[in-house]
C-alpha cells in the first residue's frame, strides 16, 4: 500500500527534526517526540507519558505531534517521531506493514476488552445493521480522515447491507462527538462510529450494532491497544523506552484519565492529567521504576 503525505504532514514532520530522544532521557534532561492521532485515548495516554517524563523522569520536554494514521506509522519509522501510542492490531495492520522492518511493536498497553464498530443511541431502537434503513438517517458520521474503518464502511459494509442511498461523513473525533451530543440532547437519530476504550460510553446509552453479515469483518473484533517505537529507541534512549513498555492501563483507570482531562477542558490536557495522577500514583509507580532502572543501567 503506498502512503500518501499531505504537504502539511510533511511540513509538521520537517519541523520535528530527528529527536532520536536527544540526551537519552538523563537525569540532566533530555528530548521525545510522540505522534499522536488525536483520538481521545491517545491524548489521555500520550500527556500523561509526557507530564510523568517531564515531571518525574527529568525530560527538558515531550513534544506531542498530531498526524493522520499514515505519516504516524511513516515518522516513527523514519525516527522524526520516536512512538505513536495509539496502534489498534489488527485494526492497523495494513499501516504496520509498511513499516515493519524500521519500529519495534510493544505488548498491548490496554488491558481492557476494546469494542468498535457503527453505533446507533438507545431511543432508537435498533440493534442491527439490517435495520438502518428504518433508522431515521441516511448519513454516518465518521472521524478523521485516514482511519482504517472508513474504507471497509464504503466498499463492504454498504454493499453487503443494500445501502446505496447512504453515506459516510468523515469529519473527527471532536466533530463526531459533538453530533452525538447534539443527537442525544434532542432525541434526533445518528449514526456513527463508537469504540471502547472512551469517556462517551459513561455519558450516552450507545448501541453497538450487530453484524449477521460480518461485513465489518475484523473491526468486529476486540483490538489490541499498543505502542511503536522507532528501531533504534531501545538503544538512543534506553530510559524513555523502559517508560513505554511499562505503561499499563485498564478499562476503568483510562476512562478516569479520560474523563478528568474531559473536566479540566479540551485544551487543559495536562492539567486533566494531573488532576487524575492525584488518586492514581500507585498505578504510575511501576513504570516510574522501571524508566529509573533503566537510567541506572544505561549510566
Amino acid at each position: 500500500m503506498i502512503l500518501v503525505v499531505t504537504f502539511a504532514a510533511v511540513a509538521a514532520l520537517a519541523a520535528v527534526g530527528c529527536s532520536g530522544g536527544a540526551g537519552g532521557g538523563s537525569s540532566s534532561g533530555g528530548e521525545l517526540t510522540l505522534g499522536t492521532i488525536g483520538w481521545t485515548e491517545n491524548v489521555a495516554v500520550s500527556n500523561l507519558t509526557k507530564v510523568l517524563l517531564e515531571e518525574e523522569l527529568g525530560y527538558d520536554r515531550v513534544e506531542l505531534q498530531t498526524l493522520d494514521l499514515g505519516p504516524l506509522f511513516q515518522g516513527v519509522a523514519t525516527g522524526d517521531l520516536d512512538a505513536f501510542q495509539d496502534v489498534w492490531l489488527p485494526n492497523n495492520r495494513n499501516y504496520l506493514k509498511e513499516v515493519e522492518k524500521d519500529v519495534e511493536v510493544l505488548d498491548p498497553w490496554y488491558k481492557g476488552e476494546t469494542r468498535y464498530g457503527i453505533a446507533a443511541l438507545d431511543y432508537m431502537n435498533i440493534d442491527s445493521l439490517t435495520e438502518l434503513e428504518r433508522a431515521g438517517t441516511n448519513e454516518i458520521v465518521g472521524i478523521e480522515p485516514g482511519a482504517s474503518f472508513h474504507p471497509r464502511i464504503r466498499n463492504v459494509v454498504f454493499k453487503e447491507y443494500g445501502l446505496d442511498d447512504f453515506r459516510l461523513v468523515e469529519s473527527s473525533t471532536a466533530a463526531m462527538l459533538a453530533a452525538v451530543e447534539e443527537a442525544s440532547s434532542n432525541k434526533e437519530p445518528i449514526l456513527f462510529l463508537a469504540w471502547s476504550p472512551h469517556w462517551m460510553n459513561e455519558v450516552y446509552d450507545i448501541v453497538y450494532l450487530k453484524d449477521p453479515k460480518d461485513a465489518q469483518g475484523k473491526f468486529n473484533d476486540s483490538s489490541r491497544i499498543t505502542t511503536v517505537v522507532n528501531g533504534e529507541l531501545s538503544e538512543e534512549d534506553p530510559v524513555a523506552y523502559a517508560f513505554l513498555k511499562a505503561v499499563s492501563l485498564n478499562e476503568e483507570q483510562l476512562n478516569s484519565l479520560e474523563l478528568e482531562i474531559k473536566r479540566a477542558g479540551e485544551d487543559e490536557p495536562v492539567k486533566g492529567v494531573r488532576n487524575w495522577l492525584e488518586d492514581n500514583r500507585d498505578v504510575v509507580r511501576p513504570w516510574i521504576e522501571a524508566a529509573r532502572e533503566a537510567r541506572q543501567s544505561s549510566s
